[in-house]
C-alpha cells in the first residue's frame, strides 16, 4: 500500500494538513541466518517493498493509529504505563517507549500506516513497522539517535514488548539499507561493509510458502538458548568466539539438540564469509552453492524447516536453480532463491503447479530488488 493510497485515508481521520510520510523497507537476508545473536556476520539487504506510513504529530500525550491493511485502530497515551494488548500495535507502542527511553521527546501523533511487506513471510514486516516509526519519530519530535540507535529501538520493542529475543540485523538493514547493495554487518562490534550487488544473469526469487511463521514464543527463543547455553559451557560471550575445536571437546557434555544447534552456526558463519570472496570474483554459482548448505543446516541441524519449505528447496534444486534456502527464522515463510534467467520463468510455472498439486494451496513468488533503508518520502 502506497504513499497515494494512504494519504485520502489519513485526511478522512485527521486532515492532511502537516502531515509527512516515511518509509521502511523490509529485508532479504542472502546468507547468515540464526548468526546475528550469535554475535557473527549477516549479509543482508534491504527491499522494494515497504511499511509507509502517514504520520503528524497532534499537540496531545495520546497516540492515534490506523492500520489500513489490517483495517484496525488503536488509541492510546504516551505514559500509559501497559500499552495496547494486541500485539500488532505493541511494536509501535515500543518504539515510543525505547525513544523516550532515550531522551527522545516524543509527543502525542496521529498515523496511518501500511504496506506490501509480506506478512509472516520472512521479510521482517515487524522490523519494517518499528523502523518506520523510530526513524519518523526521530524526525519529527528532534531526536538525534543515529541510525545503530535506532535499530537498537526497534531490537529492544521486539525483546521488552513482544518477547521475541531477536538479533540486530533486520532493524539495521531496514535502517541502514541501500539501493544495488548488500550489507555484510558484524553483528558483535557493529561495523558492516557494502557489497555491490549486481548478478548480471541471475535473479532473486523470492517465493511465499504461505505457512505463516510465528517467531513469538519458544520456537525461536529455544533455539537461542541453546546456543547461549554451549557458549557459556565454552566461556566464551557468542558462539562466534567458539572455535570448531572447542565444540568438538565440549560434545559430550552437550545433549545432542545443543551440538547440533551449534554445529549449524558455526558452519553458517564460514558460508557467510565464504560468499563475501565469492561475490568479490563474481562467482555467483559458488554463492548458490553455499546458500545450499545453509538450508541443509536448517533443515536438519538447527530444525527450523517444514515440509512445504523442504519441497520447495529441493524443487528448486531439481530445476537447476543455482541456489535455495530458507530465508527467515524459519517454521514457514519463504525461500530464497538465486536463479538464472534463462531458468527463471520454467522455475516459476513448475514450482507453482507442483507445489499446488502437492499442498493444495498456491504458493506467491516475490521479484526481489535491492533498495533503499528507511527515509522520508518526498
Amino acid at each position: 500500500m502506497d504513499s497515494k493510497v494512504l494519504l485520502p485515508l489519513f485526511a478522512q481521520r485527521f486532515g492532511c494538513e502537516g502531515a509527512a510520510c516515511y518509509a521502511a523497507p523490509g529485508r532479504i537476508n542472502l546468507i547468515g541466518e540464526h548468526t546475528d545473536y550469535n554475535g557473527g556476520f549477516v549479509l543482508p539487504g534491504a527491499v522494494g517493498q515497504c511499511l509507509t506510513a502517514w504520520i503528524r504529530p497532534n499537540g496531545s500525550d495520546q497516540v492515534n493509529l490506523y492500520a489500513a491493511d489490517l483495517g484496525m485502530e488503536c488509541v492510546f497515551a504516551i505514559d500509559d504505563p501497559q500499552g495496547p494488548r494486541s500485539v500488532h500495535f505493541r511494536y509501535v507502542y515500543g518504539v515510543v517507549r525505547e525513544m523516550t527511553a532515550r531522551g527522545v521527546k516524543v509527543g502525542g501523533f496521529d498515523a496511518v500506516y501500511g504496506g506490501d511487506v509480506p506478512l509472516g513471510a520472512g521479510m521482517s514486516s515487524s522490523a519494517a513497522l518499528e523502523c518506520c516509526f523510530a526513524f519518523a519519530l526521530n524526525d519529527l519530535f528532534r531526536g538525534n539517535l543515529d541510525g545503530m540507535e535506532l535499530a537498537r529501538v526497534g531490537q529492544m520493542t521486539e525483546h521488552r514488548y513482544v518477547g521475541t529475543m531477536c538479533g540486530i540485523m533486520d532493524q539495521f538493514v531496514s535502517l541502514h539499507g541501500r539501493a544495488g547493495c548488500l550489507v555484510r554487518l558484524d553483528c558483535r562490534s557493529g561495523e558492516y561493509e557494502y557489497f555491490p550487488w549486481k548478478p548480471e544473469g541471475y535473479s532473486l526469487v523470492v517465493v511465499n510458502s504461505c505457512v505463516r511463521h510465528e517467531l513469538v514464543g519458544s520456537p525461536y527463543n529455544d533455539r537461542r538458548n541453546s546456543c547461549e547455553r554451549v557458549a557459556a559451557r565454552a566461556g566464551v560471550e557468542t558462539l562466534r568466539d567458539c572455535s570448531w575445536e572447542q565444540l568438538e571437546t565440549l560434545k559430550t557434555e552437550l545433549s545432542d539438540e545443543d551440538y547440533s544447534r551449534a554445529r549449524y552456526v558455526l558452519g553458517e558463519e564460514e558460508r557467510v564469509l565464504a560468499v563475501c570472496e565469492a561475490l568479490k570474483r563474481g562467482d555467483y554459482e559458488e554463492v548458490g552453492r553455499q546458500m545450499y548448505l545453509t538450508h541443509e543446516g536448517l533443515s536438519k541441524d538447527y530444525e527450523v524447516s517444514c515440509e512445504e519449505l523442504d519441497f520447495l528447496v529441493e524443487e528448486a534444486r531439481r530445476c537447476g536453480v543455482a541456489g535455495s534456502r530458507i530465508m527467515g527464522g524459519g517454521f514457514g515463510g519463504c525461500t530464497i532463491n538465486l536463479v538464472r534467467n534463462e531458468l527463471r520463468d520454467a522455475f516459476v510455472s513448475e514450482v507453482r503447479k507442483n507445489y499446488r498439486e502437492r499442498f493444495g494451496v498456491e504458493c506467491k513468488m516475490i521479484p526481489v530488488v535491492i533498495g533503499d533503508g528507511a527515509r522520508r518520502v518526498q
